[in-house]
C-alpha cells in the first residue's frame, strides 16, 4: 500500500470520528496530514474517492484478519467488534451521500464471512452449490441487515451484545438447516 494514501485514509477515519462527512474538507485532511492539496489530489480525485478507498481497505483488512470460521459467533463477533471500533465514522458515512458505498462493502464483508463459514461447515456434507448460495445470501442479509439497523438507530444499542445473543440463540440452527437440505 502506498504510504501517503494510508496516511490520508487514516486521517480521514480520525476526522470521521470527530465530525460528519459533509463537514470534512480536503483542507481539513491536508492540514492534519501536513501535506499539500496537490498531494491529496495526486492520490484521490475527491473525498468520495477517498471514502471508497478507505472503506475498501477496511473491508480487506477485516476479511484478512477474521478467518476463524468454525462457528457463526467466531465469524460475526470479531467483525462486529471492528465495526464498533469506528462507530461514529460508520454512522457519519452511512448518513452521507456515500452511504451506498458503505452498504455495498458491508454486504461484501457479510457475504465473505457467511460463504467461508458455509464452506467450512459443509466440507463433509453433500450439498449443491446452488443451496450453498441460497444459504449464503440469506445469512448475509441477516448480518448486513443487523449492521444497517444498528446504524439506522444511531448505534442506540450494543451491537456486540446483540450479535452475541443472536449467535447464542441460533447456535447450530444454520448447520442443521444445511444438513436437512443435504438430506433432501
Amino acid at each position: 500500500m502506498n504510504r501517503t494514501k494510508k496516511v490520508i485514509s487514516d486521517v480521514f477515519w480520525q476526522l470521521l470520528e470527530e465530525k460528519p462527512y459533509n463537514k470534512i474538507t480536503v483542507q481539513n485532511i491536508v492540514e492534519r496530514c501536513q501535506m499539500s492539496r496537490n498531494s491529496f489530489y495526486y492520490h484521490f480525485q475527491d473525498i468520495p474517492a477517498l471514502v471508497e478507498y478507505s472503506i475498501q481497505e477496511w473491508t480487506e483488512k477485516v476479511i484478512k484478519n477474521n478467518y476463524d470460521f468454525e462457528s457463526p459467533s467466531k465469524c460475526i463477533i470479531p467483525i462486529a467488534r471492528e465495526i464498533v471500533k469506528r462507530k461514529a465514522a460508520f454512522i457519519h458515512i452511512y448518513r452521507s451521500v456515500c452511504g451506498e458505498s458503505l452498504i455495498r462493502h458491508m454486504n461484501q464483508v457479510g457475504l465473505h464471512i457467511v460463504q467461508s463459514y458455509i464452506g467450512a461447515a459443509t466440507k463433509n456434507i453433500n450439498i449443491s452449490e446452488e443451496d450453498k448460495a441460497v444459504f449464503s445470501r440469506y445469512y448475509k442479509c441477516i448480518f448486513a441487515g443487523t449492521v444497517l439497523d444498528w446504524l439506522d438507530s444511531g448505534a442506540s444499542y450494543d451491537l456486540l451484545a446483540f450479535c452475541e445473543k443472536i449467535c447464542d440463540a441460533f447456535e447450530g440452527s444454520g448447520k442443521r438447516a444445511l444438513l436437512k437440505q443435504a438430506r433432501g
